[in-house]
C-alpha cells in the first residue's frame, strides 16, 4: 500500500517484518528477523484487513509491550494484517547522509563542567582530533594521553596573537603563554663596585657591589649586595674580584666565594705561596644553584690572605662584576 501524503525524508522509518493472522490476539515485532521494540503503540501504523488500526486514546485497536503488538480480540486466520510501519523512535533522527549537517547544526555549547566536544576512545586507542588539509587527503591529529597516565588537565590558550619565532608555554596551571623559545632567562643582573675597598687580612669580607649595570626584574638589592630572584628555578650566578697588593704587600693566597642565604657555597682559591710582592690577581667563580624564588638569595664575599703588608685590597670599577641569571625553570 502506497504511503498516504508526502512522505517523510528524515527519521528511522521501517516496515516491519510481515506478520501472519491466526486464532490469537498478539504477535511478535521484528525487523529483519530481530526482536523490535517501539517507544510505543503510537509509533506504529498498523493496517488490518486494509484498514489503518487506531493506536491510543479510548478503546485503542491495540496495544503493545515491548516488542509485542496485541489486538484487541484474537483473529482468525482468514484476517490480513497488512503492514506495520515504525515511525520511529523519540528523537531518532536516523543516519545523516554525508555532508548534510552543516555548521549551523554543530553548535557546541560548553558548561563549567563539561566541554561542548568530546572526542572518545576505543578502550585501545586514546580520543584523537584530526585537522585535515584543503584537500582531504592527509592531516595532523591531536591525541589524547594513554589512560595508564591518568592524566586529566585543561590548556587555556593566551588572549594575544603571537610574534614572530615564539612558543607556548604553560604556567604549571595549564594557562599557555608565548615565550622565547629556550626561555627569557630572567631574571637577570650584574651589579659592580664602583670604588676600591681595603680589606681585613685573612677574613671573609661581603664586597660591596654597589652599583647595577642591569636588573631586569628589580631583584638585586644594592643597599644589602644580594641577589634574591622572585622566580623558582636554576640560575648561573658569577663574579670576578680583581686583589691588589697595592705594590707592597706580599701575596700568600685569595679567594673568591659565593655564598647562598649567608653560607658558604661555591668559591675559586689561589695560593701564590708568599712568592710575589706588588701583585694582583683576578680569580672568576660561576656556579649553578638552585632558587625557590621566594626567600633565598646570594651574595659574594672575598678572602685576601697576605704575608706582609697592610695595603692590600679590592679594585673597583671595570675590574669587578657580580651577576647571574635563569638557565632552567622550577
Amino acid at each position: 500500500m502506497a504511503f498516504i501524503g508526502k512522505e517523510p525524508q528524515i527519521g528511522a522509518y521501517s516496515v516491519l517484518d510481515d506478520l501472519t493472522a491466526s486464532a490469537t490476539a498478539s504477535y511478535s515485532l521484528t525487523l529483519d528477523s530481530v526482536a523490535f521494540v517501539p517507544e510505543s503503540s503510537q509509533h506504529l501504523i498498523v493496517s488490518l484487513n486494509g484498514v489503518i488500526q487506531k493506536n491510543g486514546g479510548t478503546n485503542p485497536s491495540f496495544t503493545v509491550s515491548g516488542s509485542t503488538l496485541t489486538f484487541s480480540s484474537a483473529l482468525t486466520s482468514s484476517d490480513s494484517i497488512n503492514f506495520v510501519y515504525a515511525l520511529g523512535s523519540v528523537l531518532d533522527i536516523g543516519t545523516p547522509s554525508d555532508a548534510t549537517v552543516t555548521n549551523a547544526k554543530t553548535n557546541f555549547v560548553s558548561t563549567s563542567s563539561a566541554a561542548g566536544l568530546q572526542i572518545k576512545g576505543d578502550n585501545t586507542t586514546a580520543g584523537t582530533l584530526q585537522l585535515n588539509c584543503e584537500q582531504n587527503s592527509h592531516g595532523i591529529k591531536l591525541r589524547s594521553p594513554a589512560h595508564s597516565t591518568s592524566s586529566s588537565y585543561t590548556l587555556t590558550f593566551p588572549g594575544t596573537d603571537p610574534s614572530a619565532d615564539k612558543f607556548l608555554k604553560t604556567d604549571g596551571s595549564g594557562n599557555l603563554s608565548f615565550a622565547d623559545a629556550g626561555g627569557s632567562m630572567t631574571p637577570a643582573f650584574q651589579a659592580y663596585a664602583t670604588a676600591q675597598t681595603g680589606i681585613t687580612d685573612n677574613t671573609a669580607t661581603k664586597v660591596n657591589f654597589d652599583t647595577e649595570l642591569f636588573d631586569t626584574d628589580g631583584c638585586y638589592d644594592t643597599s644589602n649586595k644580594r641577589f634574591l630572584p622572585t622566580t623558582a628555578g636554576k640560575y648561573y650566578i658569577y663574579a670576578v674580584i680583581n686583589f691588589d697588593a697595592q705594590g707592597t704587600d706580599k701575596f700568600h693566597s685569595g679567594m673568591t666565594s659565593i655564598y647562598k642565604n649567608g653560607s658558604y657555597y661555591k668559591h675559586a682559591y689561589f695560593d701564590e705561596y708568599d712568592n710575589y710582592l706588588s701583585y694582583a690577581k683576578s680569580p672568576f667563580v660561576g656556579a649553578a644553584i638552585d632558587f625557590n624564588g621566594s626567600s633565598d638569595y646570594v651574595e659574594v664575599y672575598a678572602t685576601f690572605n697576605i704575608t706582609s703588608g697592610t695595603s692590600h685590597r679590592l679594585t673597583g670599577g671595570a675590574y669587578s662584576s657580580f651577576g647571574g641569571y635563569k638557565i632552567i625553570g622550577a
